[in-house]
C-alpha cells in the first residue's frame, strides 16, 4: 500500500514537472537508459536498439556490451514525450528501460 502510494506520488510529480516545463517552455533534457537483464540475447538487444533508437548496428552493439558489462547504458537522450515513445517500445519488447 505504502509503495502503491509513493509510486503515485511520483507519477504526480513527474505529471507536475512535464507540465511546468511545458508552459515554460522549457523542457529539460532527460536520459533513457537501457538495464541489463538475463534473458534477452545481444541480437535482439542489438535489433531493439536499431529499430526504436535509431541506432546504428555498431552504436547498438556498443550499447549492448556496456549494458552487459556495467549493468546499464544510456542509449537516447533528449525530451521526455521522445523519449516516453521510445521507453514503451522497448518496454513493449520486454526490456527494461528507465528515464532519468
Amino acid at each position: 500500500m505504502l509503495s502503491e502510494r509513493l509510486s503515485l506520488s511520483s507519477m504526480t510529480r513527474e505529471k507536475e514537472i512535464q507540465k511546468e516545463q511545458h508552459l515554460t517552455g522549457k523542457e529539460e533534457k532527460r536520459t533513457l537508459i537501457l538495464m541489463n537483464d538475463e534473458v534477452h540475447t545481444f541480437d535482439y538487444v542489438i535489433r531493439a536498439l536499431v529499430d526504436v533508437c535509431g541506432h546504428t548496428s555498431e552504436q547498438a552493439e556498443q550499447c549492448a556490451f556496456i549494458t552487459h558489462f556495467k549493468g546499464k547504458c544510456d542509449v537516447a537522450s533528449g525530451p521526455y514525450d521522445k523519449l516516453a515513445t521510445q521507453k514503451k517500445a522497448l518496454s513493449d519488447r520486454k526490456l527494461h528501460v528507465i528515464i532519468d
